[in-house]
């Protein structure tokens, strides 16, 4: 059995699954301030002693992070950042928080100019003063070379909570996006911490010896030791949570596109012949452009509880959220009301949603129904017209799904997959505003939490190597080792098979689901006085979002 759980912001979503298959589902509320009661509640609800006995793996998805950074709840970071020649500090991000240091590497991964070990101490002092204790450490081409990001955590580690060097982020070169992807990791590190505690004495409470993973935003599963290290990697996991409870759905013969009408926002996400789309260059939080791989999301700040109003006697609806239905004791009208008014949803008091939606109806001079349909139609507009805009700004770029880069790849989805608790009443108007054929899952309304309990541990690894230098490093591990001069591009992909494989299984991967897949591979000629003097070769290897072979055993 697995138990998939989805704390989100207003209710906590289980799932119990075996074979595929939801035995038992569940909904509760959250409480902000207690996740370790939320997720036993949860589990509770859909788990007996016996059930609980037979567990194989638990997985939780969570806006806790997210929120964190879009709320701006974030610890302070003291940003130390070796920028080299050639970029000016004002054009990278967060340059207003950074301190910039000596010590830069070229793009070879050979020192140019070495850390000045005595201005690092200096700004320990002055970090020291105003109780910074979380460090993020960023050189330009620290994944061609670590030392230098090494170096200064040593002087630090005294000092330091934890710190974040930026090579273990990813092996892609982006240097802004690298710094952001820092500063975030460690401005949730103590809050995902935290977080994790809790998670072990919920095990410790059930009495299962089972794994306990957090889902990524990437559609994969990191087991919750490991993702004390990351915790960036679990931002945006709530969307990408959806995305893989909707993907058992996704047609492989045709394009086709997910729906997730929340009680605040609506998440859109696009499928190619059944595979997601992924975010190229990293996933962006707010502000900040981040390296962190991530599945493609588009969010509304629309959902069937948003906040309906007139204003200027125009109808308006969110973005903000007051509470539930007044249906439910909300305390404004909501797309949920109109929706009771309209008989497409039996749920709640439909008094007080008709009362609800009574006063939107004499602002508008209209009839309650008439009212009721008007908000109806706005909201599904606006959510087609979302869809519509994100299908052309991918179809203007290459599009990219977790398989691979698609060449010239148009998207036509034909198949509207509608989730989330209105799916049921909203689903038929926005698949005819699309012209799409709708599509409501069963179980709709709990698929984040069954997204969640199907997904498989995700890793990834960059290795580079420079016969020339006759030099091999593993970007994301900060591992470097000698190479002879007849080293070959085979010879690396055998390197980073077996250690991906070795990070796989710390990272909680079963066996069964190690699936090792070359994502990228390059080669190229080391030229000097017009002879070839080596090479250099650079791969990506992955094992890729899919669902666990536990999900359908």
């Amino acid at each position: 059995m697995i138990l998939g759980i989805d704390v989100g912001g207003t209710h906590t979503d289980s799932v119990l699954m075996q074979n595929g298959k939801i035995l038992r589902k569940s909904k509760v509320m959250t409480d902000k301030s207690d996740l370790l009661k939320s997720v036993t509640l949860a589990t509770h609800a859909v788990a007996q002693p016996e059930d609980i006995k037979q567990l194989r793996r638990i997985v939780l998805s969570t806006t806790m992070t997210t929120n964190a950074v879009a709320q701006h709840q974030l610890d302070p970071v003291g940003l130390i950042v070796m920028s080299g020649p050639g970029v000016a500090h004002r054009d990278l991000p967060l340059s207003d928080r950074a301190a910039f240091v000596k010590g830069y590497m070229n793009h070879r991964g050979l020192e140019a100019e070495s850390v000045d070990e005595d201005e690092i101490v200096e700004l320990k002092t002055r970090f020291a003063e105003q109780g910074v204790k979380h460090f993020g450490v960023i050189g330009k081409f620290s994944t061609r070379s670590p030392a230098h990001e090494q170096t200064v955590r040593a002087l630090l580690d005294d000092q330091a909570s934890h710190v974040t060097l930026g090579h273990q982020l990813s092996g892609e070169l982006s240097f802004p996006r690298r710094i952001s992807t820092a500063y975030l990791n460690e401005a949730v590190w103590r809050l995902h911490s935290t977080m994790a505690d809790q998670l072990q004495t919920y095990l410790q409470q059930l009495g299962v010896d089972v794994p306990l993973y957090i889902l990524k935003a990437d559609g994969g599963t990191i087991d919750v030791e490991q993702s004390r290290h990351y915790p960036v990697q679990t931002i945006l996991s709530g969307p990408a949570a959806t995305i893989m409870g909707v993907l058992p759905y996704a047609p492989t013969d045709r394009d086709s596109l997910s729906i997730d009408v929340g009680g605040t926002t609506t998440d859109i996400a696009l499928f190619a012949d059944g595979a997601p789309l992924l975010e190229p260059k990293g996933v962006q939080i707010e502000e900040h452009k981040t390296l962190i791989r991530g599945l493609l999301t588009h969010s509304i700040a629309i959902g069937g509880d948003s906040h309906v109003q007139v204003i200027d006697g125009k109808l308006v609806i969110g973005p903000e959220r007051k509470g539930s239905a007044m249906a439910f004791d909300g305390p404004v009208p909501t797309p949920t009301d109109a929706m009771i008014v309209l008989g497409l949803a039996d749920i709640g008091d439909k008094a007080k949603a008709t009362a609800a939606i009574d006063s939107i109806a004499a602002q508008l001079g209209q009839s309650t129904p008439q009212a009721a349909q008007a908000i109806m139609d706005l909201a599904c507009e606006t959510i087609a017209a979302k869809v519509r805009s994100m299908i052309a700004e991918v179809n203007s770029k290459p599009v990219y799904t977790i398989h691979e880069m698609l060449e010239g790849k148009v998207l036509a989805p034909t198949d509207a997959i509608v989730v989330g608790g209105p799916a049921p009443y909203m689903a038929k108007q926005v698949g005819e505003l699309l012209k799409m054929t709708p599509v409501v899952p069963g179980d709709s309304d709990v698929i984040n939490a069954s997204g969640a309990a199907m997904a498989r541990t995700t890793v990834e690894l960059t290795l580079m190597a420079d016969t020339e230098e006759r030099q091999m490093s593993i970007a994301e591990e900060g591992v470097q080792a000698d190479i002879p001069r007849n080293f070959t591009l085979a010879d690396l992909i055998a390197v980073g098979r077996e250690k991906l494989e070795q990070i796989a299984r710390v990272a909680g991967a079963p066996e069964e689901d190690i699936e090792i897949e070359v994502a990228d591979s390059q080669s190229f000629n080391v030229i000097r006085d017009g002879s070839t003097t080596g090479k250099n070769f650079r791969v990506r290897l992955q094992i890729k979002p899919g669902l666990t072979k536990h999900a359908i055993q």
